[in-house]
């Protein structure tokens, strides 16, 4: 792309989070840089069945409040789950996620588990059903750990018919 006439650009124009971890590895005394995961098949597919047809399942990173994740410890035993959509809960634990905690807030439940607008999707016949679960896949931080969660969840989703797995990151 050709630096505009006005201007003199020497710097990218946006944070590379690819090289900021490789910097961070860096500095933190790793002796090889942090090895991104890659694929040479992906199972993703064009969609041939129309969206007012589709069962919609919501996949989140955040996990199930319980009793030893008070006061903001870390909670144990995250394991990848499923949960009833009729029992949404008031909230998540995600303090030991890394989120901007100064500038924002996990209150909201809505708005990183987003089961009432897709229910009125649902209603208004936009998708053609929220599935009668949701996911969950706890932040881990390893390939291996991720991959296998990911199978977990591609089952789940198999048995369970849904059509469309919305992946929805804290």
């Amino acid at each position: 792309m050709a630096a505009r006439a006005d201007r003199q650009v020497s710097h990218r124009s946006f944070v590379s989070y690819i090289d900021k971890s490789r910097e961070y590895y860096s500095a933190s005394g790793f002796d090889q840089p942090y090895c991104w995961a890659a694929f040479d098949e992906v199972p993703f597919s064009p969609h041939t069945k129309p969206l007012a047809e589709c069962n919609v399942a919501v996949v989140t990173t955040t996990f199930l409040h319980h009793h030893d994740s008070a006061h903001g410890a870390p909670a144990t035993g995250k394991q990848v789950y499923a949960h009833p959509v009729a029992d949404v809960p008031d909230r998540m634990f995600t303090s030991d996620l890394s989120w901007d905690k100064q500038a924002t807030h996990t209150d909201d439940t809505e708005s990183f588990l987003p089961l009432k607008a897709l229910q009125q999707l649902a209603d208004n016949g936009t998708i053609g059903s929220l599935n009668h679960r949701f996911f969950g896949v706890p932040t881990e931080y390893s390939q291996r750990k991720t991959g296998l969660d990911a199978d977990q969840i591609a089952t789940w989703c198999a048995q369970d018919g849904v059509d469309i797995a919305l992946l929805v990151p804290l």
